[in-house]
Parts: C-alpha cells; structure tokens; sequence
C-alpha cells in the first residue's frame, strides 16, 4: 500500500468533524488555486450536462435504485457504513443484515438496462 494510502487508512475511524477541521487547517489554497478548482469543477459539470451521450448506467442503476424506494436507501445505508466497518466479518453480517430483508424481485425487469437487470438479479441472490 502507498505511503498515502497508509496515512489515509491510518484516520479511517477518526472522528469526522475534529479530522476535518485540522486538514482544513493544514491544507489552506490561496486565493489563486480555489478559483482554478472552481473554474475547473465548473467546466467539467457544464461538459456532462451538454454531453451528447443519453444517460448512462449508473443513471439507470440510480433511477432504479434511488432513494425513493427501501431498496435503493438500503445501499446507499450499506455503501456509507462499510467505510467505517474494521473487519471482513462485520462487513459479511452488515451485507446480510442490510440486503436480506430487501424486496429485490420487485425491481425485476423494470429497466431496459443490462447493468440493472444483472445487478438485480445478484441483489435477489445475496439476499438470501
């Protein structure tokens, strides 16, 4: 692993708020680099709102599994807490625990897309 990536695993569990509070400190822009970044993230988001290509699979995956239905909030619940889970085993019963009682069959063939279908089917069989 990278030094980087040493250092990050490092704080992993680290309270949030007193963690983001001293990088905040320590990693001060000037005035200079913080416009460039806005101007940048800006360009970039102007680039995929005009982008000629239709929605792609991720938009199909988030409009069948948004937030607006159980499911959809029991993986974005699951995606959130396995970043802070300390073993392989908590992560195996938080997976269970947060997609076994889900009523994934009920998504079954609503979506034209392959992604969704596949992933559908592989939420059914983990679930059980």
């Amino acid at each position: 692993m990278s030094s980087a990536l040493n250092r990050i695993d490092k704080h992993k569990f680290a309270p949030e708020i007193p963690l983001v509070r001293r990088l905040a400190k320590e990693f001060t822009l000037d005035e200079a680099t913080r416009r460039s970044i806005v101007e940048q993230a800006a360009e970039l988001v102007r680039r995929v709102r005009t982008s000629p290509k239709g929605p792609t699979m991720l938009d199909a995956f988030l409009n069948e599994f948004g937030l607006h239905n159980d499911e959809g909030v029991a993986l974005m619940c699951l995606a959130e807490s396995l970043l802070r889970v300390p073993d392989p085993q908590t992560a195996d019963e938080l997976i269970a625990d947060k997609l076994g009682p889900a009523h994934w069959d009920e998504h079954l063939g609503h979506s034209s897309s392959l992604l969704v279908n596949a992933s559908t089917w592989a939420l059914m069989l983990t679930g059980r």
